[in-house]
């Protein structure tokens, strides 16, 4: 497009030339010169912004915040102490979403989160990513709604077996999502351990499940969290050479060959109150 509009601005100055006289030569060949000038510098500029950063590159970079959802509902009697931490109220998650709002967050997709870390782009002030995990229909029904009225975006990590199923996603809902301009990522089939992964699992939990994304969406599925947070460094490649260009953990330590496919993300319990929520992420990515 650059190139395009520069080859416009030379014939557009060409033609001037030629209509008010000889004279406007000289004037004619210092902007043609400016111009390719201009262009040599952005391309020197362009050529370095497109050097892939090396895995410690990466880790040294400033950590972006990226917060993990999973239900969001008001607890029930039968609900665990432990279950807490991840079922958040619908009042709750109101009051975090507006402090990041308040606090001046903006939130980013995955593909602005992965060229800033791989080349270096910015990213806007006090970016964080929102994202969801397993397909819960509260997601869609107050996570997302409730993202749109502060005017954020997220992501949902899909576990595919789950769509359609009573208390999930539906299909269509996944595709209203994507057209909204949220993303949709992998979550595996149903959530097996990914350290246990056998050889039939490439196929079973990423292959598939990709596919289904895709035909849900029209639009590729390039990220992956893992079930659980747990990874396996022997096996971090594999996800690459399966079409991911990055994937996400939870709180635990990135891996310092693969920091691409091993992103952090902090639960936003549902205990915490927006000002634990606020320390936590400070506390959190440096």
């Amino acid at each position: 497009m650059k190139s395009t509009l520069l080859k416009v601005a030379a014939f557009s100055a060409l033609s001037l030339s030629a209509c008010i006289g000889s004279t406007q030569a000289g004037k004619e060949n210092s902007v043609t010169t400016d111009v390719s000038a201009s262009a040599t510098t952005n391309g020197v500029k362009d050529s370095l912004s497109s050097k892939v950063a090396t895995a410690a590159e990466v880790i040294a970079k400033k950590e972006v915040p990226v917060l993990c959802y999973h239900q969001i509902r008001d607890w029930k009697a039968s609900d665990s102490k432990r279950a807490h931490d991840d079922i958040i109220p619908p009042a709750n998650f109101n009051q975090h979403i507006k402090m990041l709002a308040d606090s001046g967050y903006h939130t980013i997709l995955p593909d602005e989160l992965y060229d800033y870390l791989n080349y270096g782009k910015k990213l806007p002030e006090k970016p964080i990513m929102i994202t969801f995990d397993d397909t819960d229909l509260d997601q869609y029904t107050v996570g997302a709604k409730t993202l749109k009225k502060y005017g954020f975006k997220g992501v949902f990590f899909i576990m595919t077996v789950s769509i359609g199923r009573p208390r999930y996603m539906s299909k269509a809902q996944i595709k209203a999502l994507s057209d909204e301009g949220h993303v949709i990522a992998s979550h595996t089939w149903n959530h097996k351990n990914f350290a246990q992964f056998t050889d039939e699992d490439w196929e079973i939990q990423i292959d598939k499940p990709t596919k289904t994304l895709e035909a849900i969406t029209g639009k590729k599925v390039e990220y992956f969290a893992y079930p659980y947070g747990v990874s396996k460094a022997e096996n971090l490649h594999k996800l690459q050479e399966h079409g991911f260009k990055a994937a996400f953990i939870l709180s635990t330590k990135r891996d310092p060959n693969y920091p691409l496919f091993t992103i952090r993300r902090i639960i936003d319990p549902g205990t915490y109150t927006a000002r634990n929520l606020y320390n936590s992420i400070n506390k959190s990515f440096k």
